[in-house]
């Protein structure tokens, strides 16, 4: 499988366009890369190959099931390789292909701006929650900050 990485194109005007993508695709794709679990997993095994125990424990919150899920579609989509070692007890490696490795850089950035804005974000929660009416129900996952 060839990696391009040319997903822009630049137009007669000098500015930079993205090929036309149909909604279905689009929505496809960044259902998979822009899960939650997923971000942590990709920015997880972009440190280099780790066994699923590694991952569990290394990701807060989520669980054997989720992480099982995860892990499945992430192979499916050509971003991660499951190898199995023909060992007792069995051993099983995960690591992100070429592919999955170019979304390193974008979910470094994206986890970065989370890190330097959670207070923002929180505090703009604070505002909003306190000028609606007391019976309105909240967003859902609307969890307050995380402690650390």
């Amino acid at each position: 499988m060839t990696v391009t990485g040319m997903s822009r194109t630049e137009g007669t005007d000098g500015n930079v366009a993205r090929p036309p993508l149909t909604d279905c695709r689009a929505r496809d794709v960044l259902h998979r890369v822009g899960d939650k679990w997923s971000v942590f997993v990709i920015d997880r095994l972009g440190q280099g190959s780790h066994r699923f125990s590694e991952l569990r424990r290394s990701i807060d919150g989520i669980t054997s099931r989720m992480l099982t899920v995860t892990l499945r579609g992430l192979e499916r989509d050509g971003l991660v390789t499951r190898t199995m070692h023909p060992v007792i007890p069995p051993r099983v490696d995960y690591e992100l292909t070429p592919m999955g490795a170019t979304l390193l850089e974008t979910i470094q950035q994206l986890m970065d701006w989370a890190d330097s804005h959670a207070g923002d974000i929180y505090e703009a929660r604070q505002v909003y929650d306190a000028q609606r009416v007391p019976d309105e129900v909240p967003c859902p996952d609307d969890d307050g900050p995380c402690d650390g």
